[in-house]
């Protein structure tokens, strides 16, 4: 099986623990959360049961994520198609586009990076998202399908989502996008992916990148997490969460950078600057491990003089509005996410 630590490494567990004063009220369960967690816990338990990642990937698969109830169906409403480009040193990645049959010319990029602990995951972990967003006319939705830890590790995971963001702006044209209106998106691992690349755009000079979604963010890594700063307490008070607990965390973030040293391109939280970014939508779940990380990060936006929209939903956990579909958070978190596009995307029609 994926071996776990005894204990989590980067937080100390034995110590005393209260709740914090912001953000700790966030972690008391709804009803909803409760009833479903033994089969959400038995499904997550059944695949870190599996003997390793790429394991792990064969498992879980890619198939495509069921739309929630009373959504549009979404194979009369969008169609994909799979492309691919040349990363830097050669290797072919997989993109996946997603597009209206009606979409306008010129339209507005929303450029996915799917969650996964950098370690599992595909385009259709945020699938849902992808599709809503693809029924704007006004937005096509290109998801990256970047490597893989423990495989390929960090940096390697970024550069790939930096390339295919460069290759969409070079092939704009193909992809019937404006490239100066480009929208990054990711959640999980992808919201630590999205705002890494909002940074290395702006120090890189590349411009189009109007907007950041943020959701169920990884931000900074827990040995460097600026505690004397921010509120620091959801890694302890979820630490045995069902679906992603301190000590699954901690598999991912050493499969991934297993020597980590300060860094932006991998905890964003710790850039020299935010000044000059987009506006950013960031969503958070109460009962995860990284819920206050999204806060941390929506703190620094702010004191940077960033747009932010920063949402936190109380008693239930990371990703939720795709383990639980019939939560009544569900809909308020995906009208939220398609207001923020529909703010912020445009076509040349």
């Amino acid at each position: 099986m994926v071996h776990l630590k005894d204990k989590p490494e980067y937080v100390d567990i034995s110590a005393p623990f209260t709740p914090k004063p912001k953000y700790g009220h966030l972690s008391e369960k709804t009803p909803e959360f409760v009833a479903a967690e033994p089969a959400i816990a038995a499904a997550h338990s059944q695949l870190w049961a599996l003997p390793d990642f790429p394991t792990f990937r064969r498992t879980a698969g890619d198939r495509d994520a069921p739309m929630p109830p009373g959504a549009p169906d979404r194979y009369h409403t969008v169609a994909t198609e799979l492309l691919q480009f040349r990363a830097r040193d050669g290797y072919e990645v997989e993109l996946k586009v997603y597009r209206s049959p009606s979409v306008r010319p010129g339209a507005t990029l929303v450029y996915r990076m799917h969650g996964g602990g950098f370690a599992v995951g595909g385009h259709e972990v945020d699938g849902i998202e992808n599709v809503y967003a693809a029924m704007n006319p006004d937005i096509v939705v290109v998801s990256v399908g970047y490597r893989l830890a423990p495989e390929f590790k960090f940096p390697i995971p970024v550069e790939d989502c930096y390339d295919g963001l460069l290759w969409c702006k070079e092939n704009s044209k193909t992809l019937g996008i404006n490239p100066e209106k480009i929208i990054v998106a990711g959640s999980s691992a992808g919201g630590n992916l999205a705002p890494v690349l909002a940074i290395m755009a702006r120090d890189d000079g590349i411009t189009g990148i109007v907007a950041q979604v943020i959701h169920f963010p990884t931000v900074c890594h827990p040995k460097f997490f600026p505690r004397d700063k921010y509120e620091f307490g959801s890694y302890i008070q979820n630490e045995e969460n069902c679906v992603l607990s301190a000590r699954r965390m901690e598999v991912f973030l050493d499969a991934y950078n297993p020597d980590p040293e300060p860094d932006h391109r991998h905890s964003p939280l710790l850039a020299a600057s935010l000044k000059g970014l987009p506006p950013a939508l960031i969503q958070c779940a109460g009962v995860d491990i990284l819920r206050d990380e999204g806060f941390a990060y929506g703190e620094a936006l702010q004191e940077a003089g960033v747009d932010v929209e920063v949402f936190g939903y109380k008693g239930v956990p990371h990703c939720f509005p795709a383990l639980i579909p019939t939560h009544p958070s569900t809909s308020t978190f995906y009208d939220r996410y398609n207001a923020f596009l529909m703010r912020h995307a445009s076509s040349s029609a």
